[in-house]
């Protein structure tokens, strides 16, 4: 595949992001959840990033992101950014 479509969760601490991972494990809403807490400005959308390509993300998100099956959830994520929770929505 050339391209996924995902949303993501960031933040910078492990401790918050397997909150919010338990969070949307319990049923909450993701696209609340980035609203409410992610630091990326993607979260203002849900914390969707639309399409992308190889390439034009960090290498760990990129390979997480590429790995998920069409509405799957990550686990956590680090990258320089922070932890990331990516699910994957194309």
């Amino acid at each position: 595949m050339s391209k996924v479509k995902a949303s993501h969760i960031l933040v910078k601490k492990r401790s918050e992001a397997i909150r919010i991972l338990d969070e949307i494990k319990a049923g909450t809403d993701f696209a609340e959840l980035a609203k409410k807490h992610s630091i990326c400005s993607s979260g203002k959308k849900g914390g969707s990033l639309g399409f992308f390509t190889r390439g034009q993300m960090v290498k760990e998100f990129e390979k997480t992101a590429f790995s998920l099956a069409k509405g799957e959830l990550s686990g956590l994520v680090k990258t320089e950014f922070g932890y990331h929770i990516i699910k994957r929505t194309g």
